[in-house]
């Protein structure tokens, strides 16, 4: 048999384009001597095009797929009519099979021709299949992140591009651990359980972590080698330790101390008993930075490196080269990066054009660029307003906020002579734009009432990009929504001067369940069952329709919330807030009940509780309150002033919770007013605002009412003012780290104090409504005498003034009526995603209580620090651990083994 090879060879360039050439050549498979069939060379040696029909196709090497899906994918068809020559479809059929990557070789043969009829025979050979696949040198967690960054699967095909991707990722994937000499070794061998499949071993050999031992600059004549370095944030070099320089004489000083123990213990550094890897002449030591090398940190440094030096004048600084050598040891490297500064300029005469709303003067005083100040391009940029930003203060702010949407602005280089640079502001100011439509998207449970009344900006009003910051603030502390996934999308209309302003919002679960157990307070075993619904529906709440699960979506918030361990305590509070009563403006009304009860029921003869003395020793405390809010407009609307009436009342039998009242009934009736002003964003991880509380908290002057009042009877109607401030600023550092804004360090300052006063002296201060320091700030049973809660961690409750008295040593029972404290802290966020919010902290406190005021002394204060983290899901609310060191509980000779307190928190933020 003959037949006609039609080969097409196919070779992968650098570009990943294909060349394709065909050479056809006649294969004679039969013995020599026999005849060739001449139709085969007229093929061959055809001239003249003449049409044929593919009269049949047959596969070989076929071996796993199904062959007619390799006729298939070739294109060709059993009838289909081509010229020949002339017509060159049988390269595009071997292109379209070598590109599904599963042949390793394809070739098409003219098998046969009669007279137009041509046979056809494609043969192919299969590649193989992966089957499995290990990593040998690498740790089971590396593993796990390289089979995702690798991306095979079994059963697809191994090609050389597979080995090629696989070695490439392995390298990129250690080299930025800071392995520089890894090598990966790809084995094969065919799957004895799979046919046609191949198992493949990665052997990889990572070699020694490369380090950088040095960071040396040139060319930098005005700015030290400390404050470049200070600019390298992801690349560092190893920390040394030098010896003085007036003690290199000998190899540890000019008295040839033998160790570099002995050095240090001179100089008064440290104390150490044992001291390993003495280095000669320096000591090295890892402190937060493990100074690896990665290039592309590196050259994003190299980047920040340019941009401090444009920062202080000078814009013309480049990097002349930068280079990496062996270091001594052999292991590491040194970097060495040549600069070159260039000239330090500085801002000469600033003119504006185009300007007519405002002023030359007025915008200068906004911009606040004075002529001889330092040239940084990206201060201009800032006080320009180029690079929105929310805190405003920049001339495109003023604008944009006074409705010129269509505001443009353009510093311009007018002159450069010596070190100075002259610039032209050109100002577009365009007409002024009213919002026409808003329209809102995304709120699938939440009514879009309850959206549109939290916005600021309001169809017919001029455009302004602090309403628009504000609306944006005011969504995300509504809690219903994911922050990240808010979208604020204005779409101007020049045609007719106005602008719409589209909302996007995406729901998250912002209801919570409290299911929870606790042990303590006297009472044993005590279980928590409560739930909050954040965005509730009351007047859907005979509609079934609307019950999925709840009725929802109308911002209201209801609470139910109850405790019990049985016969000792039970515990009931349900409260309902509407933040927008009647609809129109934001003034809140809250209803609250509560019932409490709290018995000395343990029997400790027999170590049990007793039913009997649960019904003769107890303290019952129910209640409720009504609160009315109101949001201000002066001096600003953050401000709002809440009123609440309060009415508790107080049933005691045998229980002597407090000297001179063990029965009896006490009826607490209070007016308690507060102005409160907050501007904080994001209540569960603020990194900017403040929030400030006064209150004042008032009952009737019965004393002063009925002069007759006598001590025996002050009980049944307790009487004081009650006074509190609380302030909160948090404060960002540095700017946000990687792409989410919120991923910085945040300062928390915070200063509490409360007072309770008397009207009339001669009457004890009331037993009611005082403050409890120390620990967690969770309630116990002297929660019920509506004492406010004070935390303090590091330190058990305790009831003394005085610092110097271990509070450890007594039981507080006896609660102060004066306090003061002061918060600092540090906090981390962790992960800030809507399923949940982990942050760390650092803190430090200061508190202490005093019972009198002539006692008050603000500077006498009990200190703590520590460290913590927080919690929050959606679901379960605000989870906390810390653990903090009582500095006024360290005791001589014990160091901290009896200061440390751990403490939990669950629910809410205490005081």
């Amino acid at each position: 048999m003959q037949r006609l090879l039609i080969r097409f060879c196919v070779f992968t360039i650098v570009a990943s384009f294909f060349v394709v050439s065909a050479k056809a050549q006649l294969t004679d498979t039969i013995p020599g001597n026999a005849s060739v069939d001449p139709d085969l060379i007229a093929w061959q040696n055809a001239t003249r095009a003449k049409e044929y029909t593919i009269n049949t196709i047959t596969t070989t090497g076929v071996k796993f797929l199904d062959t007619s899906i390799v006729v298939s994918i070739s294109g060709l068809q059993v009838g289909q009519k081509f010229i020949h020559p002339g017509t060159d479809i049988f390269s595009k059929a071997v292109q379209n099979l070598w590109r599904q990557r599963l042949f390793s070789n394809v070739e098409i043969f003219v098998t046969r021709i009669r007279d137009d009829k041509v046979d056809l025979e494609i043969s192919v050979q299969e590649r193989p299949k992966l089957g499995n696949f290990n990593f040998e040198g690498v740790k089971k967690s590396e593993q796990e992140e390289l089979q995702g960054k690798i991306g095979l699967v079994k059963g697809t095909v191994v090609t050389e591009n597979t080995r090629r991707n696989a070695d490439e990722v392995i390298r990129k994937y250690f080299t930025e651990k800071g392995y520089k000499n890894v090598t990966v070794k790809i084995i094969e061998k065919t799957s004895p359980s799979i046919a046609n499949s191949l198992d493949l071993s990665f052997i990889v050999d990572r070699g020694k972590k490369v380090k950088i031992d040095e960071i040396n600059f040139y060319g930098n004549n005005t700015v030290s080698d400390l404050k470049l370095k200070k600019q390298l944030k992801g690349t560092k070099e190893r920390t040394k330790l030098t010896l003085h320089p007036s003690e290199n004489k000998g190899p540890y000083g000019e008295n040839k101390r033998t160790s570099f123990k002995e050095y240090m213990k001179d100089y008064g550094f440290l104390s150490l008993s044992k001291t390993k890897n003495y280095l000669d002449p320096y000591f090295r030591f890892k402190l937060f930075s493990s100074a690896k090398f990665d290039q592309k940190k590196f050259d994003e440094d190299k980047e920040k490196i340019l941009n401090y030096y444009n920062s202080v004048g000078y814009r013309d600084a480049r990097i002349v080269s930068d280079t990496a050598t062996t270091s001594k040891d052999g292991n590491n490297i040194n970097l060495h990066v040549k600069v070159d500064e260039g000239h330090k300029y500085y801002f000469g005469n600033i003119t504006w054009k185009g300007n007519a709303k405002y002023s030359d003067s007025i915008l200068n005083v906004i911009l606040g660029i004075r002529k001889g100040d330092v040239y940084n391009i990206e201060t201009l940029n800032h006080r320009l307003g180029k690079e929105l930003s929310q805190e405003g203060g920049d001339i495109s702010g003023l604008y944009m906020d006074d409705g010129y949407l269509f505001f443009r602005i353009d510093p311009v280089e007018t002159a450069v002579y010596n070190d100075t640079i002259d610039h032209e502001i050109r100002i577009v100011e365009g007409p002024q734009a009213r919002i026409k439509d808003i329209k809102i998207s995304g709120n699938e449970r939440t009514k879009e009432h309850v959206i549109r009344r939290e916005l600021r900006t309001l169809p017919g009003e001029l455009f302004s990009r602090q309403d628009l910051i504000r609306s944006q603030r005011e969504l995300v502390n509504l809690n219903y929504f994911d922050q990240e996934k808010i979208g604020i999308n204005p779409i101007p209309n020049p045609d007719d001067g106005t602008v719409d302003i589209h909302y996007s919002v995406e729901e998250k679960s912002s209801d919570q369940l409290e299911l929870s157990a606790g042990w303590g307070g006297g009472i044993g075993l005590t279980g928590t069952l409560g739930v909050t619904f954040n965005n509730f529906s009351i007047k859907n709440i005979f509609n079934k329709k609307s019950w999925d699960p709840l009725p929802t979506g109308d911002g209201q918030k209801l609470s139910l919330r109850i405790q019990s361990n049985g016969r000792a305590f039970k515990s009931n509070n349900f409260s309902f807030t509407e933040p927008w009563l009647g609809g129109k403006k934001r003034n809140s009304l809250t209803l609250s009940y509560y019932s409490s009860r709290f018995s000395n029921s343990y029997d400790y003869l027999t170590g049990t509780y007793s039913k009997a003395r649960s019904d003769s020793s107890y303290l019952k405390a129910r209640g409720f309150s009504i609160a009315l809010g109101k949001q201000l407009k002066w001096p600003d609307d953050y401000f709002s002033l809440v009123y609440s009436l309060n009415f508790t009342q107080y049933q005691l039998k045998n229980y002597a919770i407090f000297q001179g009242l063990n029965n009896g009934t006490s009826t607490n009736i209070s007016l308690k007013i507060a102005l409160q002003r907050s501007s904080v964003l994001n209540p569960i991880f603020p990194v900017s605002g403040s929030s400030f509380i006064l209150s004042g908290q008032f009952t009737p002057p019965y004393s002063l009412i009925n002069p007759s009042l006598s001590t025996e009877n002050q009980y049944k109607h307790p009487e004081y003012h009650k006074w509190r401030f609380n302030a909160e600023w948090y404060v960002p550092l540095g700017k946000p780290m990687g792409a989410d804004k919120n991923r910085q360090f945040v300062i928390k300052l915070a200063a509490k104090y409360g007072f309770m006063g008397r009207y009339n002296k001669k009457l004890d201060f009331s037993p009611f409504e005082r403050f409890q320091l120390g620990d967690a700030g969770l309630t116990n049973n002297f929660g019920l005498l509506g004492y406010d809660i004070i935390a303090q961690r590091g330190y058990p409750v305790y009831q003394t003034s005085d610092p110097s008295v271990n509070p450890d040593l007594s039981n507080a029972s006896r609660f102060f009526t004066i306090f003061n404290k002061y918060q600092l802290e540090l906090r981390y966020p962790l992960a800030t995603n809507p399923s949940s919010t982990i942050f760390g902290l650092a803190f430090f406190e200061a508190a202490n209580g005093w019972f009198d005021f002539k006692d008050y002394n603000p500077f006498r204060l009990r200190r703590s620090a520590g460290v913590g983290m927080r919690f929050y899901l959606p679901m379960f609310g605000l989870l906390g651990f810390d653990y903090g060191i009582g500095f006024d509980r360290i005791q001589p000779g014990q160091g901290l083994k009896n200061a440390t307190k751990f403490t939990f928190m669950l629910g809410f933020e205490p005081e």
